[in-house]
């Protein structure tokens, strides 16, 4: 008996540890890594290579995506899927794919890239490289030159791009620096005229030339932090206070969220940030929820510049490739960032040399209260007035990607009538151009670039978010549908009218015939199930609601074009590949564009009544103005992801408002 009680003891202990890395399904299959499989993920790599004989630097770390359909069978049945990992690592200057089975601790691939670009930076030697120029003595002298001090001056890495090179590069980041004397909005205060390259492998500087020297633009009026601000003050505004008596209407488990009609998973990744899985919505007609979206995430943030001289042509980066959006993610502040009642989860990244490292308030998830979900007021039945209004209430998941000088405010929105809408709102701080112009009127030839405080340009540039979309309507074989509107004349006399509109539809049935830029000719696009119809007939699906569209100005040979082809169009379709995750290519850092969205649509492969994934494009043109300056209020734009014909009826037709609280000092009308 008692050598049963220690068996069973251990049998407990075993189990608790294997739940606790993955070794057992507990969990969804697209969670995030855990602290315990990224410990795991290094001590097997460095197994192999022991740091005393090599020099290994993890670049990136995540889940290599299982197979499909045994996520979908484990959305059904709770089947077991295989859980590995994927790693990018840079050992001994050498760049290795390796894939990590975490239940049974194997390594079962490494690869060696030897293709075009490079992984995504590191936030360790990037912290690394911007200290070389306080140790190199011309950068020394160069401050000196200036008449600045050099303990108030802060250095930033940039990307360098590619421009048609053909010999093999090398991994180097571009260094510009700014002062932070007086006021901590650096970005604004650039030091320019100086141009700084950094070898990331030997860290060291190998290119240095002082061009010329600039004005650096004054700190006055160019404070933003709360502390620090002096009167006089803006608009007062007033306190206001959020209380959800019978707590929130969400529910976490896990990474798993169920809230009214909704279940999704929110999943992390080092380069896309927020991904939204398996979302199925609650259809009380059939009594089962059903399938709407597979995987929704950012595969790629172009955002290239647009002044071509000697010390601004190489500033077009991409955000995620380069940068990583879920590494550049930042904890949110409570009750800013996040109304009071929002709950919030952590992350884990992983640093240089594959230690987890824990990010707190990585994202939250609140409700949104207050908009009109639907009403009517019918006057026209006699002696009987009617007014029927129904609340809106909203979940949102959100998180902050800041790259540099831009804060990218990341929502996903979800509403009991079945939309899916994805925002996006920009703050932060514009790339500023020290100029010796004070006025507007002293301005000679192009500046690229608008003048917003003196000795400030504020650079024209544009913002390209690319979408992956993988939507599985009602099940996996799907058809992409464009509704064309046009105008017909009546030529006939059958009607008083000369003309009207309707519409005709075509399934799309290639990769190339899927290609739509937006904004010529009105039309609706719409991703069905023609295997599923409603009670009358309509095709069930989901249709896209667009924001203005945004088209590139660069000429497609021009280099940064080249790399981000994916923005030729605003909307692509592509057949399901578990491989083909990143619009920009896997190796994003001096990439030729030889891996992108625009390469893999050359197949032309068939999209009808297949797992298929949509692809989309939005993008804005920014061009500065004063109000940008120096902090910018946010900016915003975004999508909609609606029902279309997916319901019988409009599923929100017997959805209550929720109650009212009255609350101190409170009247109802």
């Amino acid at each position: 008996m008692k050598l049963f009680m220690h068996l069973l003891f251990f049998f407990c202990c075993f189990l608790q540890a294997a739940v606790s890395i993955g070794l057992l399904q507990s969990t969804h299959p697209f969670d995030p890594l855990t602290k315990q499989e990224i410990n795991l993920i290094q001590t097997i790599i460095l197994n192999k290579y022991p740091t005393k004989t090599n020099h290994v630097k993890f670049h990136y770390v995540g889940l290599d995506d299982p197979d499909k359909a045994t996520v979908l069978k484990w959305v059904s049945t709770g089947a077991p899927t295989t859980r590995n990992a994927f790693v990018i690592a840079i050992i001994n200057s050498q760049v290795h794919e390796l894939t990590i089975n975490l239940r049974s601790s194997r390594l079962l691939s490494d690869n060696i890239h030897t293709g075009n670009g490079f992984p995504t930076l590191t936030v360790d030697e990037q912290s690394d490289a911007l200290q070389l120029p306080f140790k190199h003595g011309p950068f020394v002298e160069s401050i000196k030159k200036r008449g600045l001090n050099l303990s108030e001056v802060v250095c930033s890495g940039f990307t360098v791009g590619w421009y048609g090179e053909t010999q093999s590069s090398k991994r180097v980041l571009r260094i510009e620096c700014f002062m932070k004397e007086e006021t901590a909005n650096i970005y604004v205060r650039p030091i320019n005229g100086i141009t700084i390259v950094a070898d990331l492998e030997q860290m060291k500087i190998i290119d240095y030339h002082d061009n010329a020297v600039e004005p650096v633009p004054k700190a006055e009026n160019t404070e933003y932090r709360a502390s620090h601000l002096k009167p006089p003050f803006g608009p007062r505004l007033h306190s206001f206070a959020s209380y959800q008596p019978e707590g929130p209407g969400f529910t976490i488990k896990g990474h798993s969220v169920s809230w009214a009609n909704w279940k999704f998973h929110i999943g992390y990744d080092v380069r896309a940030g927020v991904i939204i899985s398996t979302a199925s919505i609650y259809d009380p007609e059939v009594h089962k929820s059903r399938s709407v979206l597979y995987r929704g995430y950012i595969s790629e943030l172009f955002v290239p510049y647009q002044d071509p001289t000697e010390e601004w042509y190489y500033k077009t980066f991409f955000d995620a490739g380069e940068f990583g959006f879920g590494q550049s993610m930042v904890s949110l502040e409570p009750l800013h960032d996040c109304p009071p009642h929002s709950q919030f989860l952590d992350s884990y990244v992983v640093g240089r040399d594959g230690s987890p490292q824990l990010l707190q308030n990585a994202i939250c998830v609140f409700e949104q209260y207050g908009g009109i979900s639907w009403r009517h007021t019918e006057t026209a039945i006699p002696n009987e007035e009617i007014r029927e209004v129904r609340s809106d209430v909203s979940l949102i998941v959100r998180s902050v990607v800041t790259v540099g000088n831009y804060d990218n405010v990341l929502d996903w929105e979800f509403k009991t009538s079945g939309s899916i809408k994805p925002a996006i709102s920009l703050s932060g701080m514009l790339e500023i151009k020290a100029v010796n112009i004070t006025h507007n009127d002293e301005i000679k030839g192009d500046q690229h670039g608008t003048l917003v405080s003196e000795h400030s340009i504020g650079v024209y540039h544009d913002h390209y978010y690319i979408y992956h979309l993988d939507f599985d309507i009602d099940g996996v074989e799907n058809s992409f549908v464009k509704t064309n509107l046009k105008t017909v004349e009546v030529r006939d006399q059958s009607s008083k009218r000369k003309s009207y509109w309707t519409t005709s539809s075509e399934v799309v049935k290639t990769e190339s015939d899927a290609k739509i830029k937006l904004g010529f000719s009105p039309s609706e696009l719409a991703v069905v199930n023609p295997n599923k119809k409603t009670s009358i007939g309509n095709e069930v699906g989901y249709r896209l609601v667009p924001n203005a569209a945004a088209h590139p100005l660069l000429t497609d040979d021009d280099f940064p074009q080249t790399r981000g082809a994916f923005t030729n169009y605003n909307v692509w379709v592509t057949p399901y590949n578990r491989t083909e995750k990143w619009a920009g290519g896997l190796y994003v850092d001096q990439s030729r564009g030889d891996d992108t969205l625009a390469v893999w649509t050359k197949q032309n492969r068939g999209i009808e009544n297949k797992d298929i994934v949509l692809w989309y494009v939005v993008g804005i043109h920014h061009v500065p103005c004063q109000e940008d300056f120096p902090i910018m209020p946010l900016l915003s734009t975004g999508f909609e992801l609606r029902a279309t014909n997916f319901f019988e009826r409009n599923p929100v037709l017997k959805t209550l408002s929720p109650g009212i609280v009255k609350g101190p000092g409170c009247k109802r009308p």
